[in-house]
Protein backbone atom coordinates (compact mmCIF):
# COMPACT_ATOMS: atom_id res chain seq x y z
CA UNK A 1 0.00 0.00 0.00
CA UNK A 2 1.53 3.33 -1.04
CA UNK A 3 2.19 6.25 1.88
CA UNK A 4 -0.40 9.05 1.07
CA UNK A 5 0.35 12.36 1.76
CA UNK A 6 4.01 11.36 1.15
CA UNK A 7 5.90 10.95 -1.93
CA UNK A 8 3.39 9.99 -4.31
CA UNK A 9 3.46 11.40 -7.61
CA UNK A 10 1.55 11.47 -11.17
CA UNK A 11 4.13 9.23 -12.36
CA UNK A 12 3.30 6.79 -10.20
CA UNK A 13 -0.04 6.15 -12.10
CA UNK A 14 -0.20 1.93 -12.72
CA UNK A 15 -0.88 0.49 -15.96
CA UNK A 16 -3.90 2.20 -17.86
CA UNK A 17 -4.07 0.02 -21.20
CA UNK A 18 -7.19 -1.02 -22.75
CA UNK A 19 -9.07 2.05 -20.83
CA UNK A 20 -10.62 4.95 -22.55
CA UNK A 21 -10.42 8.12 -20.40
CA UNK A 22 -12.07 11.47 -21.29
CA UNK A 23 -10.54 14.33 -19.74
CA UNK A 24 -12.53 17.70 -20.21
CA UNK A 25 -10.27 21.07 -20.36
CA UNK A 26 -7.45 19.13 -21.02
CA UNK A 27 -5.30 20.64 -23.52
CA UNK A 28 -3.95 23.09 -20.74
CA UNK A 29 -2.68 23.37 -17.24
CA UNK A 30 -3.70 20.33 -15.04
CA UNK A 31 -6.09 18.88 -17.58
CA UNK A 32 -3.67 18.18 -19.72
CA UNK A 33 -0.56 16.63 -17.19
CA UNK A 34 -3.64 14.19 -16.73
CA UNK A 35 -4.17 13.22 -20.22
CA UNK A 36 -0.75 12.96 -20.54
CA UNK A 37 0.03 10.61 -18.08
CA UNK A 38 -2.83 8.29 -18.83
CA UNK A 39 -1.78 8.16 -22.37
CA UNK A 40 1.86 7.17 -21.58
CA UNK A 41 0.58 4.72 -19.17
CA UNK A 42 -1.14 3.29 -22.01
CA UNK A 43 -4.61 4.77 -21.75
CA UNK A 44 -6.68 5.85 -24.58
CA UNK A 45 -7.85 9.35 -23.85
CA UNK A 46 -10.10 11.88 -25.30
CA UNK A 47 -9.52 15.32 -24.94
CA UNK A 48 -12.46 16.93 -25.06
CA UNK A 49 -12.07 21.33 -25.27
CA UNK A 50 -14.01 23.97 -26.49
CA UNK A 51 -10.81 25.06 -28.59
CA UNK A 52 -9.88 22.66 -31.44
CA UNK A 53 -6.76 24.31 -32.48
CA UNK A 54 -5.49 24.44 -28.94
CA UNK A 55 -6.47 20.59 -28.57
CA UNK A 56 -4.96 19.42 -31.68
CA UNK A 57 -1.89 21.40 -30.57
CA UNK A 58 -2.34 19.43 -26.93
CA UNK A 59 -2.46 16.13 -28.90
CA UNK A 60 0.95 16.81 -30.90
CA UNK A 61 2.74 17.67 -27.58
CA UNK A 62 1.50 14.54 -26.11
CA UNK A 63 2.59 12.22 -29.44
CA UNK A 64 5.99 14.37 -29.32
CA UNK A 65 6.55 12.87 -25.47
CA UNK A 66 4.69 8.88 -25.91
CA UNK A 67 4.46 8.59 -29.79
CA UNK A 68 2.71 5.16 -29.00
CA UNK A 69 -0.43 7.13 -27.09
CA UNK A 70 -3.61 6.81 -28.48
CA UNK A 71 -5.52 9.96 -28.24
CA UNK A 72 -8.72 11.77 -29.44
CA UNK A 73 -10.10 14.85 -29.86
CA UNK A 74 -13.01 16.01 -29.67
CA UNK A 75 -14.97 19.20 -29.26
CA UNK A 76 -17.01 19.64 -25.90
CA UNK A 77 -18.65 23.14 -24.83
CA UNK A 78 -19.69 22.69 -21.69
CA UNK A 79 -20.95 26.39 -21.69
CA UNK A 80 -23.61 24.90 -24.32
CA UNK A 81 -25.62 21.91 -23.23
CA UNK A 82 -26.51 20.61 -26.85
CA UNK A 83 -23.21 20.78 -27.83
CA UNK A 84 -22.45 18.55 -24.71
CA UNK A 85 -25.08 16.08 -26.00
CA UNK A 86 -23.97 16.44 -29.29
CA UNK A 87 -20.35 15.21 -28.04
CA UNK A 88 -22.32 12.43 -26.15
CA UNK A 89 -23.46 11.32 -29.41
CA UNK A 90 -19.94 11.05 -31.19
CA UNK A 91 -18.77 9.38 -28.33
CA UNK A 92 -21.22 6.41 -27.88
CA UNK A 93 -21.24 6.01 -31.77
CA UNK A 94 -17.66 5.55 -31.48
CA UNK A 95 -16.63 4.30 -28.12
CA UNK A 96 -18.53 0.79 -26.10
CA UNK A 97 -17.61 2.11 -22.65
CA UNK A 98 -15.51 4.98 -20.74
CA UNK A 99 -14.08 3.96 -17.58
CA UNK A 100 -12.41 7.14 -16.37
CA UNK A 101 -14.30 10.49 -16.45
CA UNK A 102 -12.31 13.75 -15.17
CA UNK A 103 -14.23 16.54 -15.10
CA UNK A 104 -11.82 19.05 -15.20
CA UNK A 105 -12.67 21.70 -17.37
CA UNK A 106 -13.31 25.05 -15.68
CA UNK A 107 -13.90 28.76 -15.66
CA UNK A 108 -12.85 31.13 -13.32
CA UNK A 109 -13.74 34.84 -12.31
CA UNK A 110 -14.62 36.10 -15.88
CA UNK A 111 -15.77 39.59 -16.94
CA UNK A 112 -19.61 38.74 -16.16
CA UNK A 113 -21.28 36.69 -19.14
CA UNK A 114 -23.71 33.95 -19.67
CA UNK A 115 -23.36 30.72 -21.31
CA UNK A 116 -25.71 29.69 -24.29
CA UNK A 117 -28.17 28.60 -22.76
CA UNK A 118 -28.35 31.95 -20.27
CA UNK A 119 -26.66 30.75 -17.28
CA UNK A 120 -23.79 32.52 -15.59
CA UNK A 121 -21.08 31.26 -16.75
CA UNK A 122 -19.16 29.55 -13.84
CA UNK A 123 -22.44 27.90 -12.51
CA UNK A 124 -23.24 27.31 -16.05
CA UNK A 125 -20.25 25.85 -17.28
CA UNK A 126 -18.40 24.30 -14.16
CA UNK A 127 -21.35 23.09 -12.71
CA UNK A 128 -24.08 22.45 -14.85
CA UNK A 129 -22.34 21.55 -17.86
CA UNK A 130 -20.85 18.60 -15.86
CA UNK A 131 -23.55 17.35 -14.44
CA UNK A 132 -25.58 17.10 -17.66
CA UNK A 133 -22.30 15.05 -19.28
CA UNK A 134 -21.69 13.12 -16.43
CA UNK A 135 -25.40 12.03 -16.74
CA UNK A 136 -25.44 11.56 -20.48
CA UNK A 137 -22.38 9.39 -20.27
CA UNK A 138 -23.86 7.18 -17.42
CA UNK A 139 -24.68 4.08 -19.99
CA UNK A 140 -21.00 3.93 -20.98
CA UNK A 141 -19.34 4.41 -17.25
CA UNK A 142 -21.58 1.31 -16.37
CA UNK A 143 -20.45 -0.88 -19.42
CA UNK A 144 -17.21 -0.46 -18.01
CA UNK A 145 -15.51 -2.84 -15.56
CA UNK A 146 -14.33 -0.30 -12.89
CA UNK A 147 -15.55 2.65 -14.10
CA UNK A 148 -14.54 6.20 -12.22
CA UNK A 149 -15.71 9.91 -12.04
CA UNK A 150 -13.75 12.23 -10.50
CA UNK A 151 -15.15 16.03 -10.57
CA UNK A 152 -12.54 18.85 -9.75
CA UNK A 153 -13.51 21.32 -6.76
CA UNK A 154 -10.88 23.94 -5.35
CA UNK A 155 -9.73 25.12 -1.96
CA UNK A 156 -12.51 28.21 -3.38
CA UNK A 157 -15.38 26.00 -2.18
CA UNK A 158 -14.33 26.93 1.57
CA UNK A 159 -15.62 30.28 1.15
CA UNK A 160 -18.68 29.34 -1.48
CA UNK A 161 -22.45 29.40 -1.12
CA UNK A 162 -25.31 27.65 -2.75
CA UNK A 163 -28.02 30.42 -3.29
CA UNK A 164 -30.74 28.00 -5.06
CA UNK A 165 -33.06 31.11 -4.95
CA UNK A 166 -30.24 33.19 -7.63
CA UNK A 167 -27.94 30.57 -8.19
CA UNK A 168 -27.15 32.98 -11.55
CA UNK A 169 -26.32 35.60 -9.60
CA UNK A 170 -29.07 37.78 -11.41
CA UNK A 171 -30.95 39.36 -8.14
CA UNK A 172 -27.96 41.09 -6.86
CA UNK A 173 -24.15 42.70 -8.11
CA UNK A 174 -22.37 40.52 -9.67
CA UNK A 175 -19.83 39.18 -7.60
CA UNK A 176 -17.27 36.98 -9.35
CA UNK A 177 -15.37 35.59 -6.50
CA UNK A 178 -18.80 34.59 -4.73
CA UNK A 179 -20.36 33.16 -8.15
CA UNK A 180 -16.90 31.04 -8.53
CA UNK A 181 -16.65 29.82 -4.92
CA UNK A 182 -20.46 28.55 -5.65
CA UNK A 183 -19.89 26.70 -8.55
CA UNK A 184 -17.18 25.04 -7.57
CA UNK A 185 -19.01 24.01 -4.07
CA UNK A 186 -21.55 22.64 -6.65
CA UNK A 187 -18.73 20.60 -8.33
CA UNK A 188 -17.99 18.66 -4.42
CA UNK A 189 -21.96 18.34 -3.28
CA UNK A 190 -22.90 16.85 -6.83
CA UNK A 191 -19.36 14.90 -6.88
CA UNK A 192 -20.76 13.82 -3.16
CA UNK A 193 -23.94 12.90 -3.89
CA UNK A 194 -23.51 10.83 -6.89
CA UNK A 195 -21.13 8.81 -5.22
CA UNK A 196 -24.28 8.03 -2.20
CA UNK A 197 -26.95 7.86 -5.33
CA UNK A 198 -24.69 5.40 -7.10
CA UNK A 199 -24.18 3.40 -3.81
CA UNK A 200 -27.96 3.73 -2.85
CA UNK A 201 -28.65 2.14 -6.34
CA UNK A 202 -26.26 -1.00 -6.53
CA UNK A 203 -23.87 0.60 -8.97
CA UNK A 204 -20.09 -0.10 -9.57
CA UNK A 205 -19.15 3.48 -10.51
CA UNK A 206 -17.45 5.34 -8.52
CA UNK A 207 -17.26 9.06 -7.72
CA UNK A 208 -15.01 11.23 -6.40
CA UNK A 209 -14.24 14.67 -5.81
CA UNK A 210 -10.51 16.13 -6.22
CA UNK A 211 -9.14 19.32 -6.21
CA UNK A 212 -5.45 21.14 -7.62
CA UNK A 213 -4.50 23.00 -4.55
CA UNK A 214 -2.89 26.52 -5.71
CA UNK A 215 -1.79 25.48 -9.36
CA UNK A 216 0.33 28.01 -11.73
CA UNK A 217 -2.22 27.29 -14.81
CA UNK A 218 -3.58 29.22 -17.10
CA UNK A 219 -7.33 29.04 -14.84
CA UNK A 220 -6.12 32.33 -13.67
CA UNK A 221 -5.90 34.39 -16.63
CA UNK A 222 -8.35 36.52 -15.78
CA UNK A 223 -6.93 38.03 -12.65
CA UNK A 224 -3.34 39.81 -13.00
CA UNK A 225 -2.70 39.43 -9.29
CA UNK A 226 -2.90 35.93 -9.72
CA UNK A 227 -1.02 35.82 -13.07
CA UNK A 228 1.93 37.43 -11.01
CA UNK A 229 1.62 35.20 -7.96
CA UNK A 230 1.27 31.90 -9.74
CA UNK A 231 4.94 31.54 -10.72
CA UNK A 232 6.16 32.48 -6.94
CA UNK A 233 3.61 29.95 -5.38
CA UNK A 234 1.70 27.63 -7.62
CA UNK A 235 2.68 24.10 -7.83
CA UNK A 236 3.69 23.12 -11.60
CA UNK A 237 0.67 21.70 -13.14
CA UNK A 238 1.82 18.13 -12.60
CA UNK A 239 1.73 18.35 -9.36
CA UNK A 240 -1.54 19.78 -8.85
CA UNK A 241 -2.72 17.19 -11.51
CA UNK A 242 -1.83 14.55 -8.88
CA UNK A 243 -4.80 14.11 -6.32
CA UNK A 244 -7.34 13.84 -9.32
CA UNK A 245 -5.08 10.83 -11.37
CA UNK A 246 -4.69 9.30 -7.68
CA UNK A 247 -8.31 9.38 -7.43
CA UNK A 248 -9.01 8.25 -10.98
CA UNK A 249 -6.31 4.91 -10.92
CA UNK A 250 -5.25 3.90 -7.26
CA UNK A 251 -7.12 1.67 -5.38
CA UNK A 252 -6.40 2.85 -2.12
CA UNK A 253 -8.58 5.98 -3.12
CA UNK A 254 -11.31 4.42 -2.65
CA UNK A 255 -10.86 5.00 1.47
CA UNK A 256 -12.11 8.53 1.01
CA UNK A 257 -13.76 10.68 -1.87
CA UNK A 258 -12.30 13.82 -1.60
CA UNK A 259 -8.37 14.10 -2.84
CA UNK A 260 -5.92 17.02 -2.54
CA UNK A 261 -2.67 18.34 -1.98
CA UNK A 262 -2.59 18.26 2.07
CA UNK A 263 0.29 20.96 2.89
CA UNK A 264 -0.57 23.99 4.15
CA UNK A 265 -4.02 25.41 3.73
CA UNK A 266 -4.25 22.44 1.39
CA UNK A 267 -2.56 24.72 -1.46
CA UNK A 268 0.32 22.50 -2.11
CA UNK A 269 1.70 19.49 -0.59
CA UNK A 270 1.42 15.53 -1.82
CA UNK A 271 -1.88 13.95 -2.43
CA UNK A 272 -3.83 13.20 0.53
CA UNK A 273 -7.43 13.05 2.28
CA UNK A 274 -8.56 16.56 1.51
CA UNK A 275 -11.28 17.92 3.98
CA UNK A 276 -14.55 17.87 3.49
CA UNK A 277 -16.10 21.07 4.81
CA UNK A 278 -19.50 21.53 6.14
CA UNK A 279 -21.21 22.92 3.86
CA UNK A 280 -19.98 20.10 1.20
CA UNK A 281 -21.03 17.05 3.82
CA UNK A 282 -24.70 18.78 3.41
CA UNK A 283 -26.74 15.55 2.32
CA UNK A 284 -30.00 18.11 2.41
CA UNK A 285 -28.02 20.90 0.67
CA UNK A 286 -27.28 18.66 -2.36
CA UNK A 287 -30.36 16.89 -2.77
CA UNK A 288 -31.92 20.04 -3.15
CA UNK A 289 -28.88 21.12 -5.46
CA UNK A 290 -29.44 17.69 -7.82
CA UNK A 291 -32.85 18.43 -7.96
CA UNK A 292 -32.58 22.19 -8.90
CA UNK A 293 -30.15 21.47 -11.44
CA UNK A 294 -32.62 18.61 -13.38
CA UNK A 295 -34.80 21.17 -12.87
CA UNK A 296 -32.77 24.29 -14.21
CA UNK A 297 -31.20 22.02 -17.60
CA UNK A 298 -33.88 19.94 -17.98
CA UNK A 299 -32.27 16.79 -17.74
CA UNK A 300 -33.07 13.14 -15.55
CA UNK A 301 -30.36 11.96 -14.39
CA UNK A 302 -30.58 8.09 -14.85
CA UNK A 303 -28.48 6.04 -12.18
Amino acid sequence: MKKIGIKWKAQDVADQSGKIAIVTGSNTGIGFQMALVLADKGAHVILACRNLEKAEAAKREILKSSPNAQIEVEILDLADLSDVEMFVTRIKNSHERVDILINNAGVMIPPKSTTKDGFELQIGTNHFGHFALTSHLMPLLSAAEKPRIVTLSSIAHWAGVIDLDDINGEKKKYDKWGMYSQSKLANLLFALELDRRLKAAGSHIESFGSHPGYSNTDLQRYSLGWRFLNPLFGMRPIRGAAPTLYAATETDALTHRYWGPIGLLEARGWTGKAKITPRASNKEMARKLWEHTESMIGIQFQI
